[in-house]
């Protein structure tokens, strides 16, 4: 049983001055494993002070000390990588492929960050006018359960690099693995203030980081409602925002498909971390003539996998982070029944053989419009929607009618005609028959699927100000 009783404060573990307190649980097993005492509005009061303290230091320090930071945060992590692993898997249950991505993914994102650092033009000379790309002030940082320190790692990296300092509020319902990622960082050494980390709700650390006049910067992961408050919170004070949001990505199957390699994309890509994904492609678009053989063998697919807990190494489908979640997902499925569609696999209840943890079963719907609830509204679970479609216009016209637009997806035979569809689309990343995750590439949303980009020289833009100073050139 683990109690996490500290927040992280000005370089050092403290007592909150907060004293609510979650249960933590294990989704696998429903199984209480600790109980995290939360901080409150004077601790995110304190964290933002001490950002604010150690700004001015942070701000002068050159490009090079940043890598070397960026790069002694990378190191730590990776020496910690089992600890991680282990917490990861216990509290949030994730198969061990996603959580084996997960945690070489949170060690490179510093690296790949320093490498930005190195590469990026802090100053630049534009006509008569030299610029500078200057840091904002104190950034803040809201992060969701689905990818705890991944997305800890990637707001924290773009901070540093940017020469900023910042406050995190991670989930409360990933405080195990907060504190395990935490203790990695704090061995990194770095300047006091830099970085802190305050567990606690949205709607009381997460509202007064959003409303703060000391924080200059909001970037922040998770629901496109929670979203629009803290848009509406930082206009206030005119902080510059940051907001990855929700999806609900379209797989756009081209009719001249090769189906051997395309199904298994399509699946993991629709159910890929148990569903707990924005970028998930939950719509899957197929041309008519070829419906009948894309649900024979999407169907197939989806029944050999492996649902259960994440100890498994041959689990492909973990169970959702809470109670909660569960019943959401539960409500959807009764929800597209009642709207009309047909079960290909699935439904409710628990799969057959597990009788205990959060588990959904993997659900495939067929018969669905694009205008169906279950084919518009987010899901976060491993339920997919088979769309049909009578010609590659129809089959762009329905991917983009949706009101996200974050990760959209095209499975051709054709190269070229790929990525003449994937033109088309109205998605901040498109993904070409499953190709690989590009790091330095921008990620972000179209629509309501949020707002600026992350990762890489566009993640760093979103962290800076140009200042321009005219006049001749030295």
């Amino acid at each position: 049983m683990r109690n996490i009783d500290k927040l992280y404060i000005n370089g050092a573990f403290v007592t909150p001055h907060g004293d609510a307190r979650a249960d933590l649980f294990n989704p696998a097993t429903e199984e209480k494993i600790g109980e995290v005492r939360l901080g409150d509005e004077t601790d995110a009061r304190s964290a933002i002070a001490a950002a604010r303290r150690a700004f001015p230091a942070m701000a002068r320090t050159t490009p090079a000390e940043r890598a070397a930071m960026l790069r002694q945060l990378r190191d730590t992590v990776t020496v910690h990588a089992d600890a991680m692993f282990a917490a990861m898997t216990e509290e949030y249950g994730a198969p061990h492929y996603f959580t084996s991505f997960s945690v070489a993914h949170a060690a490179s994102i510093f690296d790949d960050m320093a490498k930005t650092v190195e590469s990026y033009a802090f100053r630049r000379r534009i006509g008569q006018a030299a610029v500078t790309m200057e840091p904002l002030g104190v950034a803040a940082a809201i992060t969701p359960w689905n990818s705890n320190m991944g997305f800890i790692a990637s707001k924290l990296a773009t901070a540093i690099a940017a020469g900023s300092t910042i406050v995190i509020k991670p989930s409360e319902m990933s405080a195990i693995q907060t504190q395990v990622f935490t203790e990695a960082l704090h061995e990194a050494g770095l300047p006091a203030g830099v970085f802190n980390i305050v567990n606690g709700y949205g709607d009381v650390v997460g509202a007064e980081l959003s409303r703060h006049p000391d924080v200059a910067k909001i970037s922040f992961t998770g629901s496109t409602a929670t979203g629009r408050a803290i848009l509406t919170a930082a206009a206030e004070t005119f902080k510059r925002v940051t907001l990855e949001l929700g999806g609900k990505g379209p797989q756009l199957i081209l009719d001249d498909a090769d189906l051997d390699q395309a199904i298994p994309v399509v699946a993991m890509t629709g159910l890929a971390n148990s569903g707990q994904a924005c970028i998930a492609g939950t719509r899957v678009l197929v041309p008519e003539r070829r419906l009948g053989e894309v649900l024979e063998r999407l169907k197939t697919f989806a029944e050999t996998l492996k649902v259960g807990n994440a100890l498994d190494p041959e689990v492909s489908v973990g169970p959702m982070v809470s109670r909660k979640q569960w019943d959401r997902v539960q409500s959807y499925i009764r929800l597209g029944l009642d709207e009309g569609a047909t079960l290909l696999t699935g439904g409710e209840g628990l799969p057959e053989g597990l009788e205990r943890g959060w588990f959904v079963r993997p659900t495939i719907f067929t018969d669905v419009n694009n205008q169906m609830r279950i084919a518009r509204e987010e899901i976060f679970g491993p339920v997919l929607c088979v769309i049909p479609y009578r010609d590659e216009a129809e089959a762009i016209a329905i991917a983009n009618d949706t009101v996200y637009g974050l990760q959209s997806y095209v499975l051709s035979a054709d190269q070229a005609r790929a990525r003449r569809v994937a033109a088309e689309l109205q998605a901040g990343r498109v993904v070409i028959n499953g190709a690989p995750h590009e790091p330095l590439a921008p990620f972000g949303g179209f629509k309501q699927s949020g707002i600026g980009r992350e990762y890489g020289a566009f993640g760093l833009d979103a962290f800076l100000e140009p200042k321009a100073v005219l006049g001749p050139a030295e």
